[in-house]
């Protein structure tokens, strides 16, 4: 059986452009309205996965990316960097999903593709910050989890041993496979771009893409199997749809505030200490220092 590292990805709204419009009467997240990015700590976690791979001769890469059809960019954007392949699970009875609900769809596309070896997730996704969705992946799937990884101080074929970044220091923990693994932001970056898998993979799809194409790719695809990334409804993995989307998720929001920040008057000051003196007087004076 060859070495198969498994990393969950998402595509998530830009929340620095978060504006009056981002979110729905309903409580979800208006993903229209934003443009749609590579999770950052995803990133963090496919570069370890990498790392693992580059450690391991055979070893393979697969990304599973939940979410719309526009989702597949992730799972190319990976492939790019060096990921083998990947699954789109995506179907409109997942919208609305919260963590439990995500987590449990998750965990059925990760079980269609056993056997593997590591499971690899960022800590938290920027669009709901919870650091959940790993975890309770983990703990549906049934295995050792580790969590706030920040690098990988050994690998072989029979266990890892990571280095944890914790809130008063670091720690060091060892697991056999299979595990998961959550990153830490602090981790390395991911690699760049590879010229040469740019021009390998920018012609891979999902079946729905290929459907929605101008050109026919049929040929190509049957030629170049790599070019096939897999798309998976509710029916493919075999969910409950009770557990799925809104009705599948205990999590309801009450309230949304949205707050936008406006431009007020500006004022320059020199270095002069005249000028400094009077900053921290008016600081002082309307109550926001002191």
């Amino acid at each position: 059986m060859s070495f198969r590292i498994i990393v969950l990805a998402k595509q998530v709204p830009d929340t620095r452009n978060v504006g009056k419009d981002a979110m729905k009467a309903d409580g979800t997240v208006n993903r229209a309205a934003l443009p749609a990015i590579f999770n950052p700590e995803d990133l963090n976690a496919l570069e370890m996965a990498l790392k693992v791979k580059d450690s391991i001769p055979g070893a393979e890469i697969l990304i599973v990316s939940m979410g719309p059809g526009r989702a597949a960019e992730i799972i190319r954007e990976s492939m790019y960097r060096g990921a083998d392949g990947g699954v789109l699970v995506s179907d409109r009875k997942f919208a609305g999903s919260d963590t439990l609900a995500t987590s449990y769809t998750l965990s059925l596309a990760v079980k269609k593709l056993a056997p593997y070896h590591l499971l690899i997730a960022g800590r938290q996704a920027i669009d709901g910050d919870t650091a959940q969705v790993g975890p309770q992946t983990a703990e549906k799937l049934e295995i050792p989890q580790i969590t706030y990884a920040e690098d990988v101080v050994a690998v072989d074929s029979s266990s890892i041993t990571i280095k944890r970044r914790l809130e008063r220091g670091i720690e060091v923990v060892k697991s056999p496979y299979p595990c998961a693994v959550t990153v830490h932001g602090s981790a390395a970056p991911c690699r760049p771009r590879n010229a040469k898998l740019v021009m390998k993979f920018k012609h891979a799809r999902t079946l729905s893409e290929l459907q929605e194409e101008t050109k026919d790719y049929t040929e190509m695809r049957a030629d170049r199997p790599y070019l096939n990334i897999l798309e998976w409804s509710v029916d493919d993995i075999q969910a409950d749809v009770e557990k799925l989307g809104l009705s599948g998720s205990p999590t309801k929001v009450k309230k949304i505030d949205n707050v936008v920040l406006q431009a007020k008057e500006s004022r320059q000051f020199s270095s002069d200490e005249k000028d400094i003196d009077q900053l921290m007087k008016e600081l002082i004076a309307s109550h926001i220092v002191g």
